[in-house]
């Protein structure tokens, strides 16, 4: 059995496309989800891994939308191999672990996929850095009024019902509440 997945960032974005040129590589069977690329917990990755037995083939379109980095990929594709499944990328051709040469280009890939994140990083960094020392990088804008948290605080309310009054976390009640400078201390 042909078994695909496929993975997008956001939930705005679609599926659509990578589960076209899976269906149309013959997948059989697609798992798909919506999560970045950057967290371990990715359950349709891991049910599709799960879901393969010996003799079967696991497809993606691309490497990046498949795995976190190169150690990501490689610990991936260990899995599916030790259950006796071949990997294939279908846009990135050569990608096939059933041949010695394709087994060549998935590592080579893999590298130079996570370079790439590495050098765009580095390249975000370095903007951020650049428009901080120009003042114009100020980080994102507070979500959470702290005068009315402190105004709600001075009214007698408790940290439990500010925070669902305001629909914020308890500890970000506290956090402002006992801010050096506030006048308030929860404890007092």
């Amino acid at each position: 059995m042909i078994v695909g997945y496929a993975r997008v960032s956001t939930s705005d974005q679609s599926l659509d496309v990578q589960e076209a040129a899976l269906r149309s590589a013959g997948a059989e069977k697609i798992f798909a989800e919506k999560l970045s690329g950057t967290t371990s917990n990715r359950p349709q990755l891991r049910d599709a891994v799960e879901f393969c037995r010996e003799g079967d083939t696991f497809i993606v379109t691309r490497l990046d939308r498949f795995a976190r980095s190169s150690v990501d990929l490689h610990n991936i594709v260990a899995a599916l191999v030790a259950k006796g499944v071949d990997f294939r990328c279908t846009e990135q051709a050569g990608v096939d672990t059933s041949t010695s040469s394709g087994k060549l280009m998935l590592g080579m890939l893999g590298a130079v996929a996570e370079f790439e994140t590495a050098i765009r990083r580095e390249r975000q960094m370095e903007g951020i850095a650049r428009a901080r020392r120009a003042g114009a990088y100020t980080g994102r804008k507070a979500t959470i009024d702290h005068g009315e948290v402190l105004q709600l605080f001075q009214q007698g309310k408790g940290a439990t019902e500010i925070a669902a009054q305001l629909g914020i976390g308890r500890a970000s009640v506290y956090r402002i509440i006992n801010a050096p400078g506030a006048g308030n201390h929860a404890g007092e």
